[in-house]
């Protein structure tokens, strides 16, 4: 049983940085595996492996923090680690704000998410379902080329523990597939992609639906042209609209708060967004992408509204951070998990009427958006819209603002 493993390791290692002077210390052990194989044009391009094992130890002396971390969970790397992670402690200036979390904050409940599906991870399988996916979409009319299709299982166990006593397992497995087609040729060629992701195998859609998903996307934006510069209304495709709320959560994470590096520095309780908008973090959720029953720190999570009615209600804290801010954690060490945008329904069709004349991104590119002040500039393609109907794709194009007026 890997889990008992990992956490025998767990618990010798909290014994070596006690008996090494350590006054807190928090260790993590895990092991991963996994299989991806990539197929194009017919033929098997990839077949991969992996099975990954690795030790995390941080340790505090006085307020002085050390870490280390290995590869190996032998006997001989996790002493060395321990001894690591004290020999910086020791030579390293203390921060008042080090530390574990606060030991009433450590999770005592944890409910069964569903997370852990393990199926045999057979080569053969992935392949047949990859050229699957990829014969689909090859073989819409309007296709050229391609640059593969992949398909992808893995799993994973992790033991936390810190010497508060707590001792938490998180474990999960994760199936995706994705495919990439081009259309057109010369100067005229478009490139575009679709996937899935699940945790369990028998969520993930058909592959065909895949293939055909990747090339319906890829089709559509032949012709693409320019348009003129000017001020016009932008809406976001979902799989687009989600990094904005990314965003938002760079924006509101603890680092770039206490480092003065955020454009919504000081602004909990401000109105961000219209009223019938809500940000709600719900980690708990069965078979969730991102759930969990702890943070990175041992701290227990619950369901919390980052944006309530348009109204920022919540910074995104780990322990330390948050001393640094004056606050408590918000029990995202490690990011936020399960992060939904909820509020008032409207269908796409009626969104594109609300837009009237205006870009439908589809596509952003760069790196341009600076979390100092909310400046937003990125490249982008989608499609032009003329009293609520599509026009005609887009590329080639730059969309800019600012995030607090987005």
């Amino acid at each position: 049983d890997e889990a008992r493993i990992l956490e025998a390791r767990v618990s010798e290692a909290l014994d070596r940085a006690r008996q090494g002077g350590a006054e807190q210390a928090e260790i993590t052990a895990s092991m991963q595996g996994g299989l991806n194989v990539t197929a194009r044009l017919g033929a098997v391009e990839t077949i991969e492996h992996t099975r990954d094992r690795g030790l995390s130890v941080t340790v505090y002396i006085k307020q002085a923090k050390g870490h280390a971390s290995s590869a190996d969970l032998s006997d001989d790397s996790l002493r060395d680690s321990v001894e690591r992670a004290l020999d910086i402690a020791r030579f390293t200036a203390a921060d008042r704000c080090n530390g574990l979390a606060d030991p009433e904050r450590m999770a005592t409940s944890f409910p069964d998410l569903d997370l852990w599906h393990p199926a045999p991870l057979d080569a053969d399988a992935a392949i047949e379902r990859a050229l699957r996916m990829e014969a689909a979409g090859r073989e819409q009319t309007g296709i050229t080329n391609s640059e593969g299709a992949s398909v992808s299982g893995s799993f994973g166990v992790s033991i936390y523990g810190n010497s508060h006593g707590f001792l938490g397992r998180s474990n999960g497995t994760r199936y995706g597939q994705s495919c990439v087609l081009i259309a057109g040729e010369g100067g005229g060629m478009q490139r575009d992609y679709w996937y899935d992701s699940s945790r369990a195998p028998e969520d993930l859609e058909d592959p065909e639906a895949t293939g055909r998903q990747a090339a319906e996307r890829t089709l559509r934006r032949l012709d693409a042209r320019k348009v003129s510069t000017g001020k016009f209304p932008v809406l976001f495709a979902p799989e687009i609209a989600r990094s904005v709320i990314g965003h938002l959560v760079g924006g509101v994470s603890g680092g770039a708060l206490y480092r003065n590096a955020s454009f919504l520095k000081d602004t909990l309780g401000e109105q961000l967004f219209p009223e019938w908008i809500d940000v709600v973090e719900r980690p708990l959720l069965p078979r969730g992408a991102g759930s969990t029953a702890f943070d990175g720190e041992g701290v227990a999570v619950s369901d919390h509204a980052l944006v309530e009615a348009g109204v920022l209600r919540s910074y995104v804290l780990s322990s330390y951070s948050a001393r640094r801010l004056g606050l408590e954690t918000t029990g995202n060490a490690g990011g936020v998990h399960n992060l939904c945008l909820e509020g008032r329904l409207t269908p796409a069709a009626d969104m594109l009427g609300r837009l009237g004349t205006g870009l439908l991104v589809t596509e952003v590119m760069g790196q341009g958006v600076r979390l100092v002040t909310g400046d937003y500039s990125r490249g982008a393609a989608g499609f032009w819209i003329e009293d609520g109907v599509i026009q005609h794709p887009v590329e080639e194009v730059t969309i800019a603002g600012n995030l607090r007026d987005m």
